[in-house]
């Protein structure tokens, strides 16, 4: 995994078409020119339910229902969180067994393999590789860039380890690099630097509030509408 991520932050530059394509003008010639893409999407509230709602329901601490939508400082609400864990005592297991009864989201997966068919996807995601192993197997095992547990030899959570600082936009502007342009959807605070990236930003089910004070990305609610965004970025940007 982090020989692929290597291979995708390389420093390349962009070619000059690719750079008009971001900017909506099209191929510099004005052919009729098709141009690859990848898909990136959010894993939790996009693909598969919140985790940490989750725990929170299983454990009865609410104070561990706080997600992006709520906080998004991503650091800061992972502090809120670890407080929390260490304070009661919640190990990695307990929260092991919570994520091993949960299932993406109803039809999460048809839209997945619809959107395989059609490009290259990649999930770009807040949570750890310790947490997602069950649910990306459910998912068929997408390609999942994330961030990673600290966790002592007792099972306790001690911290986690960032992939890198503000890692989705990060993602998509190595993309960029490489000559692909980009379609994303996310549902929450923390995706906006993402979409913001993206040659085309597509919202899933947001907050209202958010949706409010992002009206440049249209709002999807369902997978139905969420497959004839991607279609209709798809056509906008010429690509295949």
């Amino acid at each position: 995994m982090r020989s692929c991520v290597a291979i995708l932050e390389r420093r390349i530059n962009a070619t000059p078409r690719t750079a008009e394509l971001r900017d909506g003008r099209g191929p510099r010639d004005g052919r009729d020119e098709q141009v690859m893409y990848v898909s990136c999407l959010d894993l939790e509230g996009v693909l598969v339910p919140e985790i940490w709602l989750n725990v929170a329901e299983h454990t009865g601490l609410d104070a561990l229902a706080l997600t992006t939508r709520d906080m998004s400082d991503y650091d800061q609400l992972m502090r809120h969180r670890l407080g929390v864990i260490q304070k009661n005592g919640l190990r990695y297991s307990d929260i092991q067994r919570v994520i091993a009864g949960m299932a993406p989201l109803d039809g999460a997966l048809e839209f997945l393999d619809w959107l395989r068919e059609r490009s290259q996807v990649i999930i770009l995601s807040d949570t750890f590789y310790q947490f997602a192993g069950p649910l990306m197997r459910q998912l068929r095992w997408p390609t999942l860039f994330c961030n990673e547990l600290l966790l002592h030899d007792d099972g306790r959570i001690g911290g986690y380890r960032l992939r890198q600082a503000d890692q989705k936009r990060r993602a998509i502007e190595a993309l960029h690099r490489l000559n692909f342009v980009v379609v994303a959807a996310g549902d929450s605070y923390n995706d906006t630097t993402m979409l913001a990236e993206a040659d085309r930003g597509i919202l899933f089910r947001p907050p209202a509030q958010m949706a409010t004070e992002f009206p440049q990305y249209p709002v999807t609610v369902d997978y139905d509408e969420l497959r004839r965004a991607f279609e209709h970025a798809a056509s906008e940007l010429n690509v295949r």
